[in-house]
C-alpha cells in the first residue's frame, strides 16, 4: 500500500543517509548490502537468489543483534537449517512472524 511504501521509505532514509535515494526496491537493496557488507559469503545482488542460502537473513539479524547467535556457527549449518534458524530467531527475539518456510526460499543454488 502507499502508506507502507512511505513508512518504509522514511525508515530507510533515516537509517542510512549514505545510501542514494532512488526507488524503494533499490533503496532497500542498498540498505541490505550495506548492512551485510562485512559478512563473508554474503553478496546481496537481488531479492531472489541472494537469499536462498540463508546467510543474508542471518547476517542482517546478526548485524543488529549480534548477541543472539554466533554467525560463524550459522555459516557451518546446512542451507535449510540456516533458513530455519533465521526465521526462528526473527520470530522469537524480534517478533517477526514467520511468513516463509525454508522450502519457499531454498529452490536451488
Amino acid at each position: 500500500s502507499i502508506i507502507l511504501h512511505w513508512q518504509v521509505h522514511g525508515v530507510l532514509r533515516n537509517a542510512s543517509e549514505n545510501i542514494p535515494q532512488t526507488n524503494l526496491e533499490k533503496t532497500l537493496l542498498a540498505w541490505c548490502r550495506d548492512a551485510t557488507s562485512n559478512y563473508p559469503n554474503v553478496n546481496i545482488r537481488n531479492f531472489t537468489t541472494s537469499w536462498n542460502d540463508g546467510l543474508a537473513f542471518n547476517a542482517i539479524i546478526h548485524k543488529f543483534k549480534p548477541n543472539l547467535f554466533d554467525f560463524n556457527t550459522v555459516q557451518q549449518m546446512e542451507v535449510n537449517a540456516r533458513l530455519e534458524h533465521a526465521f526462528q530467531v526473527a520470530y522469537k527475539h524480534l517478533g517477526i512472524d514467520k511468513l516463509l518456510d525454508p522450502e519457499d526460499v531454498y529452490t536451488s543454488l
